[in-house]
């Protein structure tokens, strides 16, 4: 074959390898996994650490309320700074003791978002007080303006709901609590290390509140809850009822009536553990969301929460990625398309709607966030190349 007949021939090929390397990359594409959350990686990344931490805390047979516990809530005291910090067995139960140490009960209201977790309504609930659910700001936290307007002669307390990481307009809850005379509860489940004004979540009020579930910023291989305070009589009340009512001065006598709320001592040994890795794994979720900014800031489409640094005033650890899009569901199917997980919070159900629980508040501006919102994977664990992957595929979408 002559040369120009050598050439002809290979230009008439490149447009046939072109497509084959076009559906090439198409199948690696659609062939790669990023999981909205990695909960086997959660556990083989540390493996042999927490076999070893297992062993060595059962061949002490320390499984109840043992050093560990004692351990753990006194990290957590010198990290946050408090005077008192209270294991328990989660979250919605570090709440109810909280509420009920405080006194409140029925025939009471507590004010708190519609963008929050069943579980803040039902410590509420539980203790016979009612849950005032209010709309949230451009920050898709709590209103302060609905806040206020929502008081009646029954509210005792305000609940600022610190989603996704990042403190509520707390500034003005405070003042509208003092000028109320209202008590300020928080539930920081989302927000363990976020700051305002270089003071954590979870202590501005009469308690702050945290979980421990296996995908938060700091999460154990279980369930698990801490609540904080100043409030020396606050604590003591709470230390008793997660314990039945038990008190440790008095040779665990039974003091008050309590339940069985105890974390259990090999997750709080995990948790201690974790701590040491705590800051680098706030680090890289920020890392992770700086990225995801840069990415998607100049797409006029996307809701994005703000950026890491863009206020000194707030130190956001992004427990999770939240952003809205006008074509919600066509995005999320795309990105599933091609092996990015996605969620929509709280199973898409804002607390007002949730009608068959007796709410029956008009909230449209919640209503139109959550037809837009949901949340990307963020996550210590997400490689460079699997957020690169998640921004590339956004793009590519509406592109």
């Amino acid at each position: 074959m002559s040369l120009r007949l050598l050439v002809k021939e290979l230009a008439s090929a490149l447009p046939l390898l072109h497509g084959v390397s076009e559906r090439s990359m198409q199948n690696q594409k659609v062939n790669r996994k990023v999981p909205f959350f990695d909960f086997p990686t959660l556990f083989t990344e540390h493996e042999a650490e927490y076999v070893q931490i297992f062993r060595e805390v059962a061949s002490r047979g320390s499984f109840i309320l043992q050093r560990d516990i004692a351990e753990f809530e006194n990290n957590i005291k010198s990290f946050l700074n408090v005077k008192h910090a209270i294991t328990v067995s989660d979250c919605t139960n570090a709440i109810l003791l909280g509420l009920r140490a405080l006194g409140i009960g029925g025939g009471d209201e507590v004010i708190l978002a519609s963008h929050s977790f069943v579980a803040a309504a039902q410590s509420i609930h539980y203790t016979g007080a009612t849950p005032i659910p209010v709309e949230i700001a451009s920050d898709r936290l709590v209103e302060p303006k609905a806040v206020e307007q929502a008081i009646t002669s029954k509210t005792k307390a305000i609940m600022p709901v610190h989603v996704n990481g990042r403190i509520c307009n707390i500034e003005a809850l405070i003042n509208i609590a003092q000028h109320h005379n209202l008590l300020i509860v928080e539930d920081a489940a989302q927000a363990l290390g976020a700051t305002f004004q270089g003071k954590y979540a979870g202590t501005f009020g009469s308690f702050g509140t945290f979980s421990f579930y296996p995908s938060k910023v700091l999460g154990c291989l279980g369930d698990g809850g801490i609540l904080v305070t100043n409030d020396d009589d606050l604590a003591r009340r709470v230390l008793l009822m997660r314990n039945h009512g038990a008190d440790p001065d008095q040779d665990k006598k039974i003091v008050a009536w309590g339940t069985n709320s105890r974390l259990d001592n090999i997750q709080a040994a995990i948790l201690n553990y974790k701590l040491g890795h705590f800051a680098e794994d706030i680090a890289r979720r920020r890392a992770i969301a700086r990225k995801y900014h840069q990415a998607f800031c100049d797409i006029k489409d996307l809701g994005l929460p703000p950026a890491p640094d863009r206020d000194p005033d707030y130190f956001d650890v992004y427990q999770n990625y939240e952003i809205e899009s006008g074509r919600r569901d066509e995005l999320r199917s795309f990105l599933a398309e091609r092996g990015i997980g996605t969620i929509i919070q709280w199973g898409g159900i804002p607390l007002h709607q949730m009608t068959h629980l007796g709410f029956n508040q008009h909230l449209p501006i919640t209503d139109r966030f959550f037809e837009r919102c949901f949340l990307l994977p963020m996550n210590h664990m997400l490689s460079d190349d699997d957020t690169d992957y998640i921004c590339e595929t956004v793009q590519d979408f509406y592109s």
